[in-house]
């Protein structure tokens, strides 16, 4: 019977604007461990949360301790903190590492103590991830060099807080690499097997954001509209692929990005144009009306998914984003002696069992051999 069903599961209350900072004082909480990263705390945006719990006398505890890619070894010291200091609320400040350590905190904490009722809200620095709305937290093995992704409804936060004024001193190249996470998922979901009526809407409305909104918000860190817009879409996009899982763009990105350290949303942008061209004959349809909702026209499937690839090659380009993944200071001799590591790990991550077509290692091998 369940197959026969299509559920759309959105649970996160999303606050926007630039009053959505004051939703903290509505939270029924005693105590809130926050948890962010030094520069939100060195920058003061830490401090803009803080004065609205010590407003409504709501204690709280401090730790700034987040690192790019959270480590499995990280989580577990910082659950043990979170655990004595007897918190009823966790608040994320940060990207998408914040907010997956913070998911990852609560997840384990809920596990050591099933009792223990914690209301979880994030705030999102960064237009990427989408993490805000998700049911997914990305952790890092780093004594095996892989990425673990966790998908549980547990994970996805109880409410989001959306205030682009916490994206406006993000670098170019940083609205870049997550702007194009953002397009990633949203392509991904709008494609993916178990796309539906509703994860296509998000996700077609995140893809217009990118491609109106993204390149002016690199060039314009001060263009509020721009920014707005791309939190917008993240969250949007957030809201499809946690519903319709994703794809292998991810599950090579997340495969790469764990053996070399690259930014996610930068090897995203790198592989997606190679993943489309891989998917044409099962998802061309679908690419090609992306095309046409992007304001390119095409008279065939094969003429939409060509565009569809230029598009986001130009996109790329004009962000001095590369073409090609030896162009990101990766180790040839090592890349090419972890080929067949890296398809392994791909093929079992979560993400490719939603790829509108199944890829064979030897498949992976090939796309990651076309990125080099």
């Amino acid at each position: 019977m369940e197959d026969d069903v299509t559920q759309f599961y959105g649970k996160t209350k999303i606050c926007y604007g630039p009053y959505a900072l004051e939703t903290l004082e509505t939270f029924p909480a005693s105590h809130a461990f926050v948890v962010t990263d030094p520069f939100m705390v060195k920058s003061g945006f830490a401090d803009q949360a803080v004065s609205h719990l010590k407003r409504k006398g709501i204690g709280h505890t401090l730790f700034s301790g987040v690192e790019p890619d959270p480590s499995l070894q990280a989580v577990v010291e910082a659950t043990r903190l979170f655990l004595s200091s007897q918190a009823d609320m966790i608040i994320a400040i940060g990207g998408g590492s914040a907010i997956d350590m913070a998911k990852a905190i609560s997840y384990f904490g809920r596990k050591a103590d099933s009792n223990r009722k914690t209301t979880l809200v994030a705030i999102p620095t960064t237009s990427g991830t989408g993490s805000e709305v998700t049911s997914i937290a990305v952790i890092t093995d780093k004594v095996n060099s892989v990425k673990i992704p966790l998908n549980d409804e547990m994970l996805i936060p109880d409410a989001a807080i959306l205030d682009a004024r916490f994206t406006r001193t993000v670098p170019p190249h940083v609205t870049a690499a997550t702007g194009m996470d953002v397009l990633t998922h949203a392509v991904e979901a709008y494609t993916s097997r178990y796309s539906n009526v509703f994860t296509a809407i998000y996700a077609e409305q995140a893809i217009r954001n990118v491609f109106t909104y993204l390149k002016r918000a690199y060039d314009h860190g001060d263009d509020m509209t721009a920014r707005d817009n791309m939190l917008i879409g993240s969250c949007m996009a957030g809201l499809a692929f946690t519903n319709s899982g994703l794809g292998v763009t991810h599950s090579m990105a997340h495969s790469l990005g764990g053996l070399f350290h690259i930014p996610h949303g930068l090897a995203n942008a790198v592989l997606l144009p190679f993943v489309i061209g891989f998917n044409s004959f099962d998802a061309g349809v679908k690419y090609t009306e992306i095309a046409a909702f992007i304001g390119l026209e095409s008279t065939t499937v094969e003429e939409g998914t060509r565009n569809l690839i230029n598009a986001v090659r130009d996109l790329n380009t004009s962000m001095k984003i590369p073409a090609r993944v030896r162009e990101l200071k990766v180790d040839e001799q090592v890349y090419r002696q972890s080929l067949d590591s890296m398809a392994a790990n791909a093929l079992e991550d979560i993400c490719t069992s939603s790829n509108p077509r199944m890829p064979s290692h030897d498949d992976i091998v090939t796309l990651l051999e076309q990125a080099w």
